[in-house]
C-alpha cells in the first residue's frame, strides 16, 4: 500500500498533535506476555529476533525429524499484534509447567502434560520438544506494522503469517485483485475486536457519553466540527484516525460507511493504534476509532457510546454483538496453505490456553467454541499426518 499522503500531517486545528512512534505506548500484550516491547518490532525485530518468512516446510532442520525449524515471520497489524506477539513471547520463553506466570499447573493439567509449553504445542505436529528454556522447537518473529504491510508480505513471501484487522478482499480493493489470488489466502481468524470510539479525557469529564452513528459520519466528514454540536463544551473537534491501508480505517469505512474505500477527512492520520492512543491522551478535544486493546476506561482514551438505529453499544456491554457493525474478525493470513510450522502456531492462539491469555488478556473477545471449532479444523494436527 502507498504510504498515506495525509500521515504526520498538522492539523490546521488549534490544537497539534505530537507524532512519532518514539513515544508510543506500550503495547496492551507487554503486560501479560513474557517479552517486551521496543521500537525493535517495529523495524521486524518482533519477539524472537529477525529472519526471512516461507511458507514451504523447507527451511533448516534439527532433531525434528528433518522438519523447518526455521524463524517463523508475522508482520502486519497493529490491531493484531497484541494477540499474535503476546503468542509469541509465551511461544519463545518455553516455559515449562508449573511456571505460574506463563504455564501454569492447572492448564498443564487440562492438557494432560508436563511438557514445556511450546514444547507441547509443537510436539502435536511433530517437533521435537527441546526440553529447555528459552529454547523452543522454533521460534516466532512478530512484527508490527499495518494490514496493508500484513497482507502484502505474506502475498510476497516475505513473511509466514500476515497480520490483519480487516478482510483481505477489503485491504485489496483499491488493486482491484482476481479471484484467483483472493483464492490464494488462507484466512484463520484468531479473535473479534469490537473497534469502540474513544475521546480525550477532557471531552469525556465535559459529560460527552454517547453520540449517533450519523454524527460520527458527520465529524469525521468535516460536517460537525465543534463539540458543542453534540452536547459537548464549545470546543474544536480533533478528528483523529489511522493510516489509509490499516485494518482498522478500512473496516472503519466499511461499517460506518458502507465502503472500504469510502473518503472521510480526518484532521491527522496515524500508522499504529499506539501512536493513536498517544494522540487521543495528548489532545483536550480528540476523538478516534481503536482497536478495543487500547481503550484505558479510566485513563486518558475513555470510551463513549454509540447509538445505532435506537440501540446504545457501550464498551464493557455489547460491543461483541454480532449486530453491533464496528464488530470484526482478526486475521492470520497464510498463502497458498498453511504450512505444518505455521499451523503449530496458530492452532497455539486458537487453544483454550491461547485464548484466554493472548485474547482476552488483551482486551479483545474470545471466538465463540461454534467457530473456534471451525478455524481450529483448518490447522488441525491431523492434517499433517
Amino acid at each position: 500500500m502507498a504510504p498515506d499522503p495525509e500521515a504526520g500531517r498538522v492539523s490546521r486545528r488549534k490544537f497539534i498533535v505530537t507524532t512519532g512512534a518514539a513515544g508510543a505506548a506500550a503495547v496492551a500484550g507487554c503486560s501479560g506476555g513474557g517479552g517486551t516491547e521496543t521500537e525493535a518490532n517495529e523495524s521486524g525485530g518482533g519477539s524472537g529476533g529477525g529472519g526471512g518468512g516461507s511458507n514451504e516446510d523447507n527451511g533448516s532442520s534439527n532433531d525434528s525429524g528433518g522438519l523447518d525449524t526455521s524463524v517463523l515471520t508475522g508482520d502486519g497489524s497493529s490491531t493484531v499484534f497484541p494477540i499474535t506477539n503476546t503468542a509469541a513471547s509465551y511461544w519463545n520463553s518455553n516455559p515449562e509447567a508449573g511456571d505460574g506466570d506463563y504455564w501454569p499447573t492447572e492448564w498443564a493439567d487440562e492438557y494432560g502434560t508436563d511438557m514445556r509449553l511450546a514444547d507441547y504445542f509443537a510436539s502435536q505436529y511433530g517437533y521435537e520438544p527441546t526440553g529447555q528454556r528459552s529454547v523452543p522447537p522454533f521460534r516466532v518473529s512478530i512484527a508490527l506494522s499495518h494490514s496493508g504491510t500484513g497482507i502484502e508480505g505474506v502475498m510476497e513471501g516475505r513473511v509466514d503469517i500476515g497480520d490483519s484487522s480487516a478482510p483481505a478482499a477489503a485491504e485489496l480493493a483499491g488493486s482491484d485483485p482476481s479471484e484467483e489470488t483472493l483464492n490464494n489466502f488462507v484466512d484463520h481468524v484468531v479473535g473479534v475486536d469490537g473497534q469502540p470510539i474513544v475521546v480525550s479525557r477532557e471531552i469525556a469529564d465535559a459529560g460527552v457519553e454517547s453520540i449517533t452513528i450519523e454524527e460520527l459520519r458527520q465529524i469525521y466528514r468535516q460536517e460537525i466540527t465543534n463539540w458543542n454540536e453534540v452536547g459537548g463544551p464549545d470546543r474544536e473537534i480533533l478528528a483523529l484516525g489511522r493510516a489509509e491501508g490499516s485494518g482498522t480505517d478500512t473496516a472503519f469505512r466499511n461499517n460506518v460507511y458502507g465502503d472500504p474505500n469510502a473518503p472521510i477527512s480526518p484532521d491527522q492520520r496515524f500508522g499504529q493504534n499506539q501512536q493513536l492512543q498517544q494522540a487521543v491522551g495528548q489532545a483536550n478535544n480528540a476523538i478516534a476509532y481503536i482497536a478495543l486493546a487500547f481503550v484505558e476506561p479510566d485513563g486518558a482514551t475513555p470510551p463513549i457510546g454509540l447509538e445505532i438505529d435506537g440501540t446504545m453499544y457501550e464498551y464493557g456491554k455489547n460491543l461483541g454483538s454480532q449486530e453491533y457493525p464496528l464488530s470484526r474478525d482478526l486475521h492470520a493470513y497464510t498463502w497458498e496453505g498453511t504450512s505444518r510450522k505455521e499451523a503449530a502456531f496458530i492452532n497455539f492462539c486458537l487453544s483454550d490456553f491461547g485464548q484466554e491469555n493472548f485474547v482476552a488478556a488483551n482486551n479483545y473477545f474470545k471466538l465463540p467454541q461454534s467457530r473456534l471449532e471451525t478455524q481450529r479444523e483448518k490447522v488441525a494436527a491431523s492434517n499433517y499426518e
